[in-house]
């Protein structure tokens, strides 16, 4: 604010005119890009990092020695943004420089942390900066959810022992981790890691919103500071010359005192007579007296201010030495008079002044100043290959248990298929297999979109489990056609209630996220109905009116999404509400070796073997035939 009461900047009317306020403040050094700035104005934002006070003020004193400098110079002072919470800037200098001059960009902040050794091959991560905006307590938040959904099994716990300065402690699973591999997991889940978007969208006229590269910026800053300097220095100017003039009656004064004391003493408007007055051809003194200076041109009648000074004047000032301090005062004030002209006539004289400004400011500010070294250091991320999630995931038997109502649960070991499990009143057990915690589980949904869990990620065996639906994102419309174990190099075969479907490879449906990935699309009524794994050369659909048709799995197509082509043709019918209904509909799919034949179960467990499907067999899209007798009622083959 130096210089504030110094006709430095404009003042306008503030909020409700009854005061004045600055338009902008007088700044001694690039404040927008020391701290940094972020908000959202009209539709426009703006987000620019803070940098550090030093390194601004040296690219600014290259900038006012070499006006056309490149961006690419700057760097060489600012080599990126400087932020007070410390962290490490991993982003490669090139894009860094890329954001500077073209005024946008991301940078990559990751906190600082080393590894602790604990004795007897045991250590823990301690976190001692974190990235900057970035709160202590959601981060805790963040990693402690992390743990506990098991996206990271090699993590065991995380706590805080901050007191002043932040000390965050992560802790293994096992030793034999590699606390580089874990770091970079975790910064890529975490936190602990963050991209700061930078936008220079700033107002440099103080109306137009632009977006200026660190450059520009610091062009803004430094006519600005010009403009303070020219602005100050003419105030002083006027402030100067407004005290010679008081001087120069003072001094008149001095020289004709026995006079200026008569007409204070006996005229009734002693103001106006000092003003009538013509003191040039008036003097009491002696021109050969010591300090005497006669007076300056048109010094002979005084002026309002002046006569208004010397009526004004203690009788204590008519001092002798107070006559010369008046005179010393007069000269040292013409001197800094002439001293200003020259400036306000000499830009190198005004760029030294604003140059000289900014060292005194790098001085008190600068590296060697206390808290004025660089806190974020500048440094390449670890070139460290990704470990996939199941090489994180102690491997461990599992049995995966899910009811009719979807209440999933992993039992811990490999237990009997059969084993009498307890479920929730009205419930029963619908799917039961042998996995291991480093598998996928993929569930098939009526709404046509696969979910993939981790095996690890299940619920454990305790009670009765938890709601699928709370593991992955299944509409409550949707009802679940299927769970089984993930098996790489696989292909599905699925297919929709009208009969439509495809061949898709099983790695094709797997899904990153907890909504899933759409593979079967259905639409109105017609919902997913079945999906199997292809084990064979041919296809058996069976329909709800009970139809059997069997047809070369080679006429099926091999997609990755869509509706699929006609598996199964069934009949019409126009009902009384003038709907149209299928008369029948997929019931059920399987693939089968020609050559082995058709099995499909029977009660109490037995499998029944159809050897020669000739019969049956015909195009894909056929309406198909009677099964063989014995097929079960329900239409399904197992």
């Amino acid at each position: 604010m130096e210089g504030l009461n110094e006709n430095a900047v404009d003042f306008r009317d503030n909020y409700d005119g009854s005061l004045q306020e600055p338009v902008v403040l007088p700044a001694s050094f690039p404040n927008l890009l020391a701290n940094g700035s972020s908000g959202i104005a009209v539709g426009m934002a703006t987000n620019i990092p803070p940098h550090n006070i030093g390194e601004l003020c040296n690219a600014a004193l290259h900038l006012i020695k070499s006006p056309n400098a490149r961006d690419e110079t700057l760097m060489e002072y600012v080599p990126g943004p400087d932020f007070p919470t410390g962290g490490i800037i991993v982003e490669p200098s090139a894009n860094i420089a890329e954001a500077y001059r073209t005024g946008r960009g991301s940078i990559r902040l990751r906190a600082r942390w080393q590894a602790e050794d604990l004795g007897r091959g045991m250590w823990q991560i301690v976190v001692t900066e974190i990235p900057y905006q970035v709160q202590k307590s959601k981060l805790i938040e963040k990693i402690a959810e992390i743990i506990q959904l098991k996206k990271i099994p090699i993590l065991a716990d995380v706590r805080d022992e901050s007191a002043e300065d932040i000390r965050l402690i992560l802790e293994p699973r096992a030793k034999t981790v590699d606390p580089a591999v874990l770091m970079e997991t975790l910064f890529r889940q975490s936190d602990l890691e963050v991209r700061f978007s930078m936008n220079m969208n700033v107002l440099i006229d103080g109306r137009t919103p632009k977006v200026c590269s660190m450059k520009e910026v610091l062009r803004a800053f430094l006519d600005h500071r010009r403009d303070v300097l020219q602005r100050r220095s003419q105030f002083r100017l006027e402030k100067i010359d407004h005290r010679l003039e008081v001087l120069e009656g003072l001094i008149i004064a001095f020289l004709n005192l026995d006079r200026v004391i008569d007409i204070i003493r006996y005229d009734d408007e002693p103001k106006a007579a000092l003003m009538r007055e013509d003191w040039s051809l008036d003097h009491r003194r002696a021109a050969s007296e010591k300090d005497y200076q006669p007076p300056l041109p048109g010094e002979g009648e005084l002026s309002d201010l002046q006569a208004e000074s010397i009526l004004n004047m203690r009788l204590r000032s008519l001092r002798r030495l107070e006559e010369m301090e008046l005179n010393r005062e007069r000269n040292a004030l013409m001197e800094e008079r002439a001293a200003l002209e020259d400036l306000l006539d000499s830009e190198s004289l005004q760029w030294a002044r604003i140059a000289e400004q900014l060292r005194e400011v790098r001085k008190q500010f600068g590296k060697d100043s206390p808290n004025g070294a660089r806190r974020s250091e500048l440094a390449d991320a670890p070139l460290i290959e990704e470990m996939p999630i199941e090489a994180m995931i102690e491997k461990e038997p599992i049995t995966v248990v899910c009811s009719s109502m979807g209440w999933i649960r992993a039992m811990k070991g490999h237990m009997a298929l059969d084993a009498d499990l307890k479920f929730k009143d009205g419930d029963e057990a619908r799917f039961m297999f042998h996995a291991q915690t480093t598998d996928k589980v993929i569930l098939f949904g009526s709404n046509g979109r696969f979910y993939t869990i981790a095996g690890s990620a299940l619920p454990g065996g305790r009670g009765t489990g938890e709601p699928l639906r709370l593991i992955v994102d299944l509409p409550n419309e949707s009802s679940i056609v299927d769970l089984f174990l993930h098996e790489p190099g696989r292909k599905l075969l699925v297919g929709s209630s009208d009969g439509d479907g495809f061949v898709v490879p099983e790695v094709d449906v797997l899904a990153q996220t907890r909504s899933g990935r759409q593979v079967l699309n259905v639409k109105d009524k017609v919902v997913a109905k079945v999906c199997t794994p292809v084990v064979g050369d041919h296809v058996a659909v069976i329909s709800l009116n009970a139809k059997l048709l069997v047809f070369p799995l080679s006429e099926l197509p091999e997609m990755t999404r869509g509706k699929g082509v006609r598996l199964q043709k069934y009949k019409s019918a126009r009902s009384a509400q003038g709907t149209l209904d299928l008369d029948g509909g997929l019931s059920d799919i399987v693939t089968f070796n020609w050559t082995d034949g058709l099995s499909w179960q029977m009660g109490g467990g037995k499998t029944r073997t159809e050897t020669d499907m000739t019969e049956w067999l015909a195009k894909r899209a056929g309406a198909g035939k009677r099964p063989p007798h014995g097929f079960p009622k329900n239409n399904r083959f197992s």
